[in-house]
């Protein structure tokens, strides 16, 4: 008989998170060990939000054109996308005084009963409050 297989836990990640990660940000150490074993989702707006950083990056440091979209195309670094329910995200945003960016990642973490790993402050203390 095969062992079972260790179902991983599932976590939403914001773009500070995952940009800490994939861009070598001193704070991703402690979102590596966050994530540690865990399966990644995210709103679908991620994406986006990455491809903003990895942009801002290249504007402030263009000696880095090359190098810093290498590393947002990192492999493993990847998560889930789900969509969320915008008019629920717009109400919770309302709620909060969140962007409705990062009421998204607050929503999805809600409606999942999972874990935010974030870096913001706001949208962490959010977190801990309407969760």
């Amino acid at each position: 008989m095969l062992p079972k297989e260790r179902t991983k836990s599932v976590k939403v990640i914001d773009a500070s998170a995952l940009a800490a990660l994939v861009f070598d940000e001193p704070a991703g150490d402690r979102v590596a060990e966050q994530i540690r074993d865990c399966k990644l989702v995210a709103p679908s707006l991620l994406h986006f939000e990455m491809a903003n950083v990895c942009w801002v990056k290249i504007r402030r440091d263009p000696d880095q054109r090359h190098a810093l979209p290498a590393a947002y195309r990192t492999p493993g670094m990847d998560p889930e996308t789900i969509d969320v329910d915008h008019r629920s995200v717009l109400e919770l945003a309302l709620g909060t005084g969140l962007t409705t960016y990062d009421a998204s990642y607050l929503w999805l973490a809600r409606d999942l009963g999972v874990e935010l790993v974030t870096l913001d402050r706001q949208l962490a203390a959010a977190a801990e409050k309407f969760t």
